[in-house]
């Protein structure tokens, strides 16, 4: 009865290694996404790229002549709109090393998001509506 359990927990664990050896070879992984890990050439590229996104209701359609602007820290991103004079908050991303600390998302006169780094000193962005575009204060 051991050889028998013996030889099917050395078969499980073959079977799973060759499977698990396939996936990495067809670079898909375990979680069927690809394990493609960018340089920092790459990344750079692909930021200096990055620009404005329109802004989508909850329902998934664009939001009617609300572009919002994409605003960068060193601490994240934020993209922003404005309405008249309130500005609103769409979205807000903290980089690298960082985590959002607090965040007031307006329509308001003035919207902040607050982020906190690992170490070092915090990142506050006050967001203001000045000839009916978002900027920083």
């Amino acid at each position: 009865m051991k050889r028998l359990v013996l030889a099917w927990a050395v078969t499980a664990v073959a079977a799973t290694g060759a499977s698990l050896a396939v996936l990495g070879l067809l670079g898909t992984g375990v979680t069927g996404t690809s394990s493609r890990v960018l340089s920092q050439e790459d990344a750079r590229a692909a930021l200096a790229t990055a620009g404005p996104r329109a802004v989508t209701t909850p329902a998934g359609t664009p939001a009617q002549g609300q572009q919002g602007k994409l605003i960068r820290s060193a601490g994240g991103t934020v993209i922003a709109s404005c309405s008249g004079e309130q500005v609103v908050l769409r979205s807000w991303s903290p980089a690298q090393g960082y985590s959002v600390d607090g965040v007031e998302p307006g329509p308001a006169p003035e919207a902040t998001v607050e982020f906190e780094p690992d170490e070092g000193e915090d990142v506050e962005l006050k967001i203001v509506c000045a000839g009916g575009s978002p900027v920083t204060r």
